[in-house]
């Protein structure tokens, strides 16, 4: 009944997917989680300029484009004064991404989120909207990368809630500790490469090096 299942067919709504145009995808709820320490940095990436404006912003006007509501989840809102929308501290801080899924669930008012980090510039509007559309009877719905499963850019429904809590509670930090309790539906890698060929929407920031390589790299706008 649970466990991991592979995506197939054609999306359980069919408003969505291939034939999803730029409207807002209903009762999702938008996240980026901005709760990092910044370590290997030496400063707030979320920050950092890119593109002319702070990278948090630009990955929050790239889900503005997806969701009625995005949300950031952060101990220190006092650092994103700049973004119009409501940030949400973690319920269990300092016990990294999977804290701020739980904390983004508890504080939805829709039955789904979708998850981003901070220091993702390539986010694929695209992709979360083909993964949204598989969302119906599944608690997670995420993609495969060329390093496995990515749960950082993927669908998390509020049925997750409880078995968030038993893995926290316990000290297990890994986001994909409750999967083998819930029903997740993983887009392979063969699917996932033909919505986002480059894959670099998996990408994120972690140092001065990284940070200087994407903007020799970068291209203006999103990935579709």
């Amino acid at each position: 009944m649970f466990g991991i299942d592979r995506i197939g067919g054609a999306p359980a709504d069919e408003n969505l997917g291939h034939a999803a145009g730029p409207e807002l995808l209903p009762n999702v709820t938008g996240v980026i989680l901005a709760g990092g320490q910044s370590r290997r940095m030496g400063s707030n990436k979320a920050v950092l300029p890119y593109g002319g404006v702070p990278l948090i912003e630009r990955i929050y006007r790239q889900m503005s484009e997806l969701f009625v509501e995005t949300v950031v989840v952060t101990n220190t809102p006092e650092l994103y004064p700049f973004l119009p929308c409501p940030k949400v501290k973690d319920q269990y801080p300092g016990m990294g991404p999977l804290a701020g899924i739980h904390a983004a669930l508890n504080y939805s008012r829709t039955r789904y989120i979708a998850v981003v980090a901070c220091d993702m510039p390539w986010i694929s509007t695209r992709l979360i909207r083909e993964l949204a559309g598989f969302r119906d009877g599944s608690d997670v719905i995420l993609p495969e990368g060329d390093h496995g499963l990515e749960p950082l850019h993927a669908i998390y429904s509020k049925e997750c809630i409880p078995f968030i809590e038993e893995s926290l509670n316990a000290d297990r930090r890994r986001i994909v500790s409750f999967f083998d309790r819930v029903k997740v539906q993983v887009m392979t890698l063969d699917q996932t490469s033909q919505i986002e060929p480059s894959l670099r929407a998996f990408r994120n920031i972690n140092t001065v090096q990284e940070y200087q390589q994407s903007l020799e790299n970068q291209v203006i706008g999103s990935t579709r």
